[in-house]
This record gives structure tokens, C-alpha cells and sequence, in this order.
């Protein structure tokens, strides 16, 4: 689902930016998301800050995908060297070969997600035997309050606890390499056997 008016404003200020650089992307670190030279798929880009923290890291490409054609948009005037952008639904990832990544990477999407296990699997089938996914989620009770307060009317099918989450993993055949909960949200780092 593409954003709400109100969300698209909340998830494009500079307070959001700050938790994802000082809070998220600290935690990602923390897990060894990614090593120099690899290559790197980012879910739900957004407006391209999730591309600049990943820069950062040196990979040999890096490819961000979003629903929203205003976002992707947003992304892609950063300019940033060496990084696409694409208006990419994160269910049929068919633009990717398979095996073809070696790290994905999930901020906070996966509940503007009806068919968020279909989006799990397409992430399995586009890494690499031994690739890495990262996802940070709010759990489900935390998404159902910001409705309530702000009206932002995620899909009820992708209002999943975390331990849910964890236990798609598994069933799709990941192995968690790392998890960490913070105030509502998990962190979860997963390898592909």
C-alpha cells in the first residue's frame, strides 16, 4: 500500500531521519549488515535516506525500490554515485535474478505490506546462498496505536507480532543470525543457508 499523506510527511522530516541514522542504522551496524563490495537491495526506499546511511558502506551496487513513484522520485534526486532507484512492488521482485543479492535490507515497510510473506519469500529467492536480510518492523500493537492516534490505516493482514515475524523467517528457511527488540520494534538479521 502506498502511504498516507500523513505518514508520507512523518516518514519525510527530519526527526525520522535522525531515528533511522542515530537508532536503526546503529543497531543494522551492530549486526555487520553489510561488508564493503556487496551487493545491496533496499525495500520500500523511500525518499532515498536509507540509500545515503547504505552508501556508506561501500557496496559494489546498490538498487532501492518503493511503491510510490513520488518517493522513488525523491530517492533519485539525491544522486547519489553508484545507486538506482525503481518503482518496484517488494511482492515480485521479477526485475532480480535469482540469487543475484547478497543483502537486503528492510526499514520499517513490511506492515504497508498485505502479502508481507510473499515480499519474505521474493527477498529468499533474490539472495545469494549465504546472503543476508536485515528488517527493522514495529510490532503489530505499536502500528494499531499510531493508527488510533494518526489515522495512517495500515492493511490488517500486515499488522503481525514480531515473534510472527521471526517465525516467517524460519518457515521460509532462514536462520536468524541476530535479534533485538526496542520499545515495540525488532531488529532482525537473517541468513540464507
Amino acid at each position: 500500500m502506498e502511504l498516507s499523506r500523513s505518514e508520507f510527511r512523518a516518514m519525510n522530516n527530519p526527526l525520522r531521519r535522525f531515528v533511522q541514522k542515530h537508532i536503526e542504522f546503529r543497531i543494522l551496524r551492530a549486526m555487520k549488515v553489510a561488508e564493503e563490495g556487496q551487493d545491496i537491495l533496499e525495500i520500500g526506499c523511500g525518499s532515498g535516506y536509507g540509500a545515503v546511511l547504505l552508501s556508506s558502506l561501500s557496496p559494489r551496487s546498490y538498487v532501492g525500490i518503493d511503491l510510490m513513484r513520488e518517493q522513488v522520485e525523491l530517492a533519485q534526486r539525491r544522486d547519489l554515485p553508484g545507486a538506482s532507484f525503481a518503482v518496484i512492488d517488494a511482492t515480485d521482485l521479477g526485475a532480480f535474478e535469482n540469487e543475484s543479492k547478497d543483502v537486503v535490507v528492510i526499514f520499517g515497510i513490511l506492515h504497508h505490506i498485505p502479502s508481507w510473506r510473499c515480499a519474505l519469500k521474493e527477498t529468499y529467492r533474490v539472495l545469494r546462498t549465504g546472503g543476508a536480510l536485515y528488517v527493522e518492523e514495529p510490532d503489530g500493537s505499536l502500528v494499531r496505536i499510531f493508527d488510533q492516534l494518526f489515522r495512517f490505516r495500515h492493511p490488517d493482514p500486515a499488522l503481525f507480532g514480531l515473534d510472527m515475524l521471526e517465525r516467517e523467517l524460519i518457515g521460509i528457511g532462514f536462520s536468524l543470525s541476530h535479534r533485538r527488540r526496542l520499545a515495540g520494534f525488532g531488529f532482525c538479521g537473517a541468513r540464507k543457508a
